[in-house]
């Protein structure tokens, strides 16, 4: 298995963490930068450990803490062998929306730097799925992309399904309140879905509250194959080939 979206930069006993998953069958780990610092701190995670990789990026709610260079320091860090994508990026007017226009200036600009590197992005979006879909329509990435965590209608993932996005479900999937996320992995399809943790954040059931971890991956996966009507094998298979497609991981 794989998880496509973790935080490894917030873990002090990484090493243990990837060890832990590695025993519950979880093999690869993408640990995602959300600013210059982590996304520095991520690269440098997975060129330390075998089968994990990074994507590199500014997240939203960091948009006033970047300088002018900001997207040149992230390409820097891009061409690195084990940067396998840009995010996460994207727009959330969840606290705020004075900083919508920033936002959607510095999406657009790293999506454009990763088609510039040929490279999928990771997109982050909260309370703002009608501009982050204005804006992947008119700036789409030419190499696939991610919605992480996604928690948006059914029609708004067949808008992004025609774009050639694929979509990764976490903890909440496992939530007796994720009546709406449930209903929308049930009408994906398969090839359009991959697990995630978001760890350290949102552990799934019964961990909730708890640290969530990348060793917890085969309870998302289990619950993916319950929503689907599949077996738990046809979902591992495919939802690895499926990230390892997106982030072209057989090659890395």
């Amino acid at each position: 298995m794989i998880d496509v979206h973790a935080h490894l930069d917030a873990f002090e006993d990484v090493k243990d963490v990837i060890k832990e998953a590695k025993k519950r069958g979880v093999k690869k780990i993408v640990t995602a930068g959300y600013n210059l610092l982590s996304s520095k701190r991520s690269m440098k995670i997975a060129n330390e450990f075998d089968g994990v990789y990074a994507v590199v990026g500014v997240h939203p709610e960091n948009v006033e803490e970047v300088d002018k260079n900001y997207l040149e320091d992230l390409k820097s860090l891009a061409i690195n062998k084990k940067v396998v994508g840009i995010g996460e990026i994207g727009l959330d007017y969840h606290f705020t929306t004075e900083t919508k226009e920033k936002q959607k200036k510095m999406f657009i600009d790293q999506i454009e730097l990763a088609n510039n590197l040929g490279l999928p992005i990771v997109v982050h979006s909260r309370d703002a799925m009608g501009d982050t879909l204005e804006i992947l329509k008119t700036h789409t990435p030419k190499f696939g992309g991610l919605m992480h965590c996604y928690s948006g209608s059914i029609e708004s993932a067949k808008e992004l399904l025609k774009l050639n996005f694929s979509f990764s479900f976490g903890g909440v999937c496992t939530f007796k309140n994720a009546k709406n996320v449930c209903a929308v992995i049930e009408n994906l399809p398969l090839e359009k879905i991959m697990l995630e943790t978001d760890c350290p954040y949102l552990a799934p059931v019964p961990h909730r509250g708890e640290r969530n971890e990348p060793k917890y991956i085969p309870l998302i996966a289990e619950k993916i194959a319950e929503l689907k009507n599949v077996s738990l094998e046809e979902v591992v298979n495919e939802t690895t080939e499926n990230a390892e497609k997106l982030f072209n991981l057989k090659n890395h």
